[in-house]
């Protein structure tokens, strides 16, 4: 481990990108704690001032997936994959509402991350705030993927060593490679997936790694907070990997019919309640799937939730996923959707119950 830490650490002149069979050794080294403390805390940190090279990145997911089996799907499922590994600081979780909205629509998405004490809100606080299961073993996924075309995926319950790395961000201050690689990791290897960023180098960098892995449809765009989410306030740039070509694109709302709004917009609105802020966005989430909602937050949501048709192959391009994302809100889709999603929550907790009865 010294002498890969020496090879990545040695400066702007000295640095070199480790060889593929050095950075699977390197993955292993930290994933089955071979490296002690100190070693690891070296290691990524001289990873992220160098930037991983595009073999770098595939060596080290493909490493990570050696260590889990991958979910098995319903023949036939086009499930986007949508990893949610930023940290939500300014903006509500705009990519929960748009995926139930594309649910609704028919396209299923398949979400993972990982809890994030240290920040006011994350997915898996709001989701459960909605009543939706956030706790399933992966063996129960397909199932519920089958039957509703949302699940949310437990990276800690999935991959523990490598949600452990993910939580070393609070103590070094900054993200380091495993977020990419669990951006990467695509749980059900999944043939669209959807990735958002926070710096511009991984644009181009995680679509050629994508590539290399064989991936069909990406999405990866510089999102919100590094969130899989467009911005309704500005152009988002993005890079689409289709049929083995990368296709740079910059996408504004104007370019889907839809109008611009203000970053505000994409905030939680003010509110004297006492309630914690995951209750707070749920609550907003709720009212803008059930059509209680006008104006940007709400377009907001149906920008994103076309962009998921689009991943799906449910509609041509992501204009034509407009319309049909509005009509889900419109007619009430949405809304059932919600439901049904909070319904399998509360029949599993009840299940749950009833067992632990008949076993007392």
């Amino acid at each position: 481990m010294n002498k890969l830490i020496t090879k990545i650490g040695k400066g702007q002149r000295g640095v070199k990108d480790l060889t593929w069979s050095e950075a699977k050794q390197a993955l292993r080294s930290l994933i089955e704690e071979q490296a002690t403390p100190l070693q690891a805390g070296a290691f990524l940190m001289a990873m992220r001032i160098k930037l991983e090279a595009v073999p770098e990145l595939v060596a080290f997911t493909a490493t990570a997936r050696e260590y889990v089996s991958p979910l098995e799907l319903p023949a036939g499922l086009n499930v986007v994959d949508l990893p949610t590994y930023g940290e939500k600081h300014d903006t509500f979780h705009a990519c929960i509402a748009a995926s139930i909205l594309a649910a609704s629509a028919g396209a299923p998405v398949l979400m993972h991350g990982v809890e994030s004490p240290a920040v006011p809100s994350d997915a898996p606080r709001v989701l459960a705030q909605l009543g939706i299961p956030t706790d399933r073993q992966s063996q129960g996924l397909a199932e519920v993927l089958r039957e509703t075309n949302f699940a949310y995926l437990d990276l800690a319950l999935y991959h523990p060593p490598l949600a452990r790395f993910l939580g070393l961000r609070q103590e070094m201050g900054v993200q380091n490679l495993f977020h990419q690689v669990a951006r990467l990791l695509n749980p059900a290897r999944a043939s669209s997936q959807v990735i958002g960023i926070a710096h511009p180098p991984y644009l181009e960098k995680m679509a050629e790694a994508t590539s290399m892995f064989g991936g069909g449809r990406l999405l990866i765009l510089q999102g919100i907070e590094g969130y899989p989410e467009l911005s309704i306030s500005m152009g988002t740039m993005m890079r689409e990997l289709r049929k083995g070509r990368v296709f740079p694109l910059n996408i504004k709302p104007k370019d889907v019919g839809l109008p611009s709004g203000s970053f505000q917009a994409m905030s939680l609105p003010s509110s004297p309640s006492t309630t914690s802020i995951p209750e707070q966005e749920a609550a907003w989430i709720r009212k803008i799937l059930t059509n209680q909602i006008r104006g940007s937050s709400r377009d907001w949501v149906v920008f994103n939730a076309a962009m998921l048709l689009y991943a799906a192959g449910m509609v041509s391009s992501l204009g034509a996923g407009v319309p049909l994302a509005q009509r889900g809100l419109e007619t009430g889709a949405a809304g059932r959707k919600l439901a049904q999603l909070s319904a399998g929550g509360r029949s599993m907790s009840t299940h749950v119950a009833q067992r632990e009865v008949v076993h007392t």
